[in-house]
């Protein structure tokens, strides 16, 4: 049940409070090329931590591992599903 709230609260962070960091911090954002994006998405999930009993994330760097494991695991997931939903079948040759 916590994983449940625990992605419904993230989703809620990232859809409101993340597009405000990510314009705050535009100019760091440009500085490290984009790879403060990942800093912020640690963020995202320590604040989600916070609010949701049952769901912890210890530490910075646990955060931002956390996070950066959530967006390899979605890359993953948008490249292997196609627009319509359908599976996309890759063969190796």
């Amino acid at each position: 049940m916590a994983a449940l709230g625990a992605g419904l609260v993230l989703g809620l962070i990232n859809a409101v409070v993340r597009p405000v960091l990510v314009l705050l911090t535009l100019p760091v954002t440009l500085l490290t090329l984009g790879l403060f994006l990942f800093v912020l998405n640690g963020l995202c999930l320590w604040l989600a931590s916070l609010l949701v009993r049952g769901f912890a994330v210890h530490g910075f760097w646990a955060a931002v591992l956390g996070a950066l494991l959530v967006s390899v695991v979605s890359s993953v997931l948008t490249a292997v599903l196609s627009d319509r939903g359908r599976v996309v079948v890759i063969t190796r040759r």
